[in-house]
């Protein structure tokens, strides 16, 4: 569901403004796979806003100053407008969990903030799919003026496609004026996919009573005009709708009047798990509903948005202090598409699940070779979530259902998670993903408690790996999309990692004698590796393939986690050969081809000395590539061109330094 919410404050202080300079898409409305709105230009009122498949989900804004009205969100409806003028942009900055634009309409500046309170730490509050937009006024010439703002939301937010019918109301709850659309149907967890919008559930548009809002449910084109008045009607049909709010703020001078709109998106049933139907994590607190969350939201809304300020401040800092400015900006950007390529849910027991939906990839839900990339972002600011996204891979093991020696690839396809749909496993890959990110969990939290209960399951998989990790047969990677790759260096790195794992989860929990084989296991293979791998001045993409190089980004985890089983010599000879081998929108992945995944050179750059040199290339493919969708991670290094993938979570993967820098500061 969604819903808008409007009030006035005078004298506020926001985050200021870091300006970005470019992004090849703007998060504006990011809470799940589901719930994510996005502009596609650089100037706010320059295109139509979207879900981040492409599919139009417009959003309006008008700003009314003197009897004037200024467009600062969206583009007209049904073509060209007579008398709303474009608002001229001044200025964009993009921070962990808002995007901030500023405008001048005639002689006021306004200041127009998407925030969606995506905290860590706060579950039921990065469950809440609820975001404000924030309208922030004052005039520039020491005058009073006469000030309206308007916000609209088209009903295809809550539609898979634009011929499907639709049905509104009004009402009012608590404090709350409320408009609501969803589809007639409501085919609830009907469909599965990758290319997909949620067509069931509402969405809602909500106003504070006491701020006398005017809220009306037209025709797209008729819903501005009437803002404008240049039309007074409000042509309604059964299909795409406009639900409108419009307040006047009265006199604006030189003081800062805020008005606050609020979204919100109710899905009823979220997840299908075995299934079995999931809520959201949200709903499980009893008595729990979406008109007493959009209440909470709009009360809580002075508080919440000083977290968000606090949060995006600490990242920012954290991210320069780790990597410099643009390693920032690559970050902040990068946040709030990785967190909400997830759903939260309960599971049938209460645990808490987090799964992914492999955007623009493939549409699977809870893929272990997405959990793995992502991990750094979470294991930095909540790894409970991250164990959200192992949790449902053990299940899957432990119950029977997936009674293979090794790790499942995925649970199905988003939002169905009934068993793996994948057509090919990726043995070493998953085994290997889930012991490492299971001594990373233990080493991050400074206790092996989540391995302990899973144990067993644990230990078959790292015994697979000791039988067949070393020198992989011809079987995929997680870099599938490159095709089967027998004796991959760089996967046998992952199985070594694994290992090494098993082997600390296995001293933290007192099993000496397992800790000592497997702490040897990985300490002889590491030594045979750089023997079966070494090419002169690197290490080959396979071994007996001389003349070949990859990215070695499995072992960065020796690094970070501090195994010690391979010299600094190692990473250095590597790294600088990379250095030889960048083209101007980064470094590619291996010698087979010239595109390359933007995650795996952060990890990549880690082993460097100075991560610089490979973080400049990717700041200027975010700033410069012709691909106007959320960030891909898989581009071209020639010309900065999406090759495949967008919106997908794995752009977590960027917060490896920071992670880095704080496991080592900790020592």
């Amino acid at each position: 569901m969604k819903k808008i919410l409007v009030f006035l404050l005078a004298g506020i202080s926001g985050y200021p403004l870091h300006a970005q300079q470019k992004a090849p898409a703007y998060p504006l409305i990011t809470h799940d796979p589901y719930f994510s709105v996005w502009s596609a230009s650089d100037t706010l009122n320059q295109s139509a806003t979207v879900h981040w498949t492409g599919a139009q989900q417009a959003l309006s804004g008008l700003v009314k100053v003197d009897g004037v009205t200024y467009r600062v969100l969206g583009v007209p409806a049904g073509g060209a407008e007579t008398g709303i003028v474009p608002a001229q942009q001044t200025d964009l900055a993009i921070h962990a969990t808002q995007t901030a634009y500023q405008f001048r309409c005639g002689q006021v500046a306004l200041t127009l903030t998407f925030t969606s309170p995506l905290l860590p730490r706060d579950l039921l509050l990065l469950s809440r799919p609820v975001s404000y937009v924030s309208y922030c006024v004052h005039a520039t010439d020491n005058r009073q003026h006469a000030v309206e703002v308007y916000f609209g939301a088209s009903t295809n937010l809550a539609v898979n496609g634009p011929s499907q019918p639709v049905t509104t109301k009004q009402f009012t709850s608590g404090q709350l004026s409320l408009l609501k659309a969803g589809t007639v149907l409501q085919p609830v967890l009907q469909k599965k996919g990758d290319d997909l919008r949620i067509d069931w559930g509402y969405m809602y548009v909500g106003v504070p009573l006491a701020a006398h809002p005017t809220q009306y449910i037209s025709a797209p084109a008729d819903a501005e005009l009437r803002f404008a008045r240049k039309k007074t009607g409000a042509a309604k049909g059964d299909r795409e709708q406009m639900l409108s709010t419009s307040i006047s703020l009265g006199m604006v001078g030189s003081q800062p009047k805020e008005q606050v709109f609020l979204l919100g998106y109710d899905d009823l049933y979220a997840i299908q798990y075995f299934h079995t139907n999931l809520k959201a994590w949200w709903k499980g607190t009893p008595g729990a509903t979406i008109e007493g969350v959009l209440n909470t939201a709009w009360k809580d809304y002075n508080v919440i948005k000083q977290q968000c300020d606090t949060f995006d401040q600490a990242l920012h800092q954290d991210a320069v202090a780790a990597g410099g400015e643009q390693y920032a900006a690559l970050c902040e950007l990068a946040y709030r598409q990785s967190v909400a390529a997830h759903k939260l849910v309960r599971g049938p027991q209460g645990e808490l699940l987090f799964l992914s939906k492999e955007n623009y990839s493939n549409g699977c839900i809870n893929t272990v070779d997405l959990t793995y990339p992502s991990a750094p972002l979470f294991l930095l600011y909540n790894p409970d979530l991250l164990k959200g996204m192992m949790t449902g891979i053990f299940q899957y093991s432990e119950s029977g259902r997936h009674n293979k020696p090794f790790a499942a690839h995925d649970l199905g396809t988003y939002p169905l998670a009934n068993g793996q749909v994948y057509g090919e496993d990726m043995p070493v890959e998953e085994s290997g993903n889930m012991l490492i990110l299971a001594g990373a969990l233990a080493v991050t939290e400074g206790n092996a408690n989540y391995a302990k209960a899973h144990w067993k399951t644990l230990t078959t998989w790292a015994e697979y790996l000791l039988r067949s990790g070393f020198d992989p047969e011809n079987q995929l990677c997680t870099d599938d999309f490159a095709g089967h790759l027998a004796r991959n260096a760089n996967l046998s790195l992952k199985a070594i990692m694994g290992i090494k794992s098993y082997a600390l989860l296995a001293g933290m929990l007192g099993e000496t004698e397992t800790a000592t084989r497997y702490n040897d296991q990985a300490r002889d293979m590491a030594a045979r590796w750089q023997v079966l791998a070494a090419d002169g001045d690197h290490y080959t993409l396979a071994f007996g393939k001389p003349g070949t190089w990859s990215q070695k980004y499995n072992m960065v985890w020796d690094k970070v986690l501090d195994f010690h089983l391979f010299p600094e010599d190692v990473y250095r000879k590597e790294t600088n050969y990379y250095l030889s081998k960048q083209e101007i929108f980064g470094l590619p992945l291996d010698s087979r081809k010239s595109y390359t995944k933007s995650d795996w050179i952060m990890w990549t750059a880690v082993l460097a000395d100075d991560v610089s040199p490979f973080i400049k290339p990717l700041y200027r493919y975010i700033t410069e590539t012709p691909t106007r969708v959320p960030l891909s991670d898989w581009h071209e290094t020639l010309d900065g061109k999406k090759v495949g993938f967008q919106a997908r979570s794995v752009v977590g993967g960027y917060f490896m330094k920071m992670l880095d820098v704080k496991l080592h500061q900790r020592k």
